[in-house]
């Protein structure tokens, strides 16, 4: 499968204070791709990047022609701010705004790609209610289905497990591996170990990122990366992240 995007030798950081130093990362169509590592590794700080949210001080991010304007982004569900008066439907056509139509009344076409997602992710029903009064489950696939409007190429997705129950977590990741077999996931995550089944590459990131495969982490590498003995635990789920220990 080809690159769509090509991060080469990037750093970044805030004030003098480096946070990233030469990450390079290529990210491949329909691939299923995990970022983890510490707090303040600099997880976040590169989706920005990819986004054009920010500059790098020095490298490339290469996005390939027909991604560009094509890149979904569902933020962390923490920093959503629930008591915000909106429906769960008027969020979703909040992603059809962009520069060229911002001051402009949503279309019928924008109308019926946000209800048709709506009804895709079992939500339909819900359309007019107040996010507010959502589960964080259910708030969840909301921001998702913002990205989605949208038709990205590649999707973003900052700790989208954090914060919400079991089930809503197993619906969510069967929902994520169905979009996988159209467009790319970029998972940010501290807990890597729902992803341990889809997942197709994963890169470990505290400054510095380390790729691999699937299959080839071992505790050594992740106690580079956390600074700490790592032990991952995936409760009735095969033990896949790690390489044969």
């Amino acid at each position: 499968m080809g690159h769509l995007i090509e991060i080469t030798d990037v750093s970044f950081g805030y004030e003098d204070i480096p946070v990233l130093e030469n990450v390079s990362l290529d990210i491949f169509e329909r691939d299923f791709l995990l970022l983890i590592g510490p707090n303040g590794g600099g997880k976040t700080t590169l989706l920005k990047l990819i986004l054009g949210i920010i500059k790098p001080w020095s490298g490339s991010i290469r996005i390939l022609r027909d991604v560009a304007g094509r890149l979904g982004y569902v933020p962390q569900f923490a920093s959503f701010n629930r008591n915000f008066p909106i429906s769960a439907l008027e969020m979703v056509l909040t992603g059809c705004i962009g520069p060229q139509n911002y001051l402009k009344r949503h279309t019928k076409d924008d109308m019926e790609k946000a209800e048709m997602i709506l009804e895709k992710i079992n939500l339909h029903d819900k359309r007019h209610e107040n996010v507010k009064d959502l589960s964080g489950g259910q708030i969840q696939k909301v921001l998702i289905a913002r990205a989605l409007v949208s038709e990205p190429v590649v999707l973003l997705l900052d700790e989208p497990t954090a914060s919400i129950d079991i089930t809503s977590k197993t619906s969510l990741l069967d929902f994520l591996n169905e979009l996988n077999e159209k467009m790319t996931i970029v998972v940010v995550t501290h807990d890597p170990t729902p992803f341990a089944l889809t997942y197709r590459h994963i890169a470990c990131l505290n400054k510095n990122l380390y790729f691999h495969e699937k299959g080839e982490l071992d505790a050594h590498i992740l106690e580079n990366v956390y600074g700490c003995p790592v032990e991952l635990l995936g409760h009735g789920i095969p033990h896949t992240l790690l390489k044969k220990h």
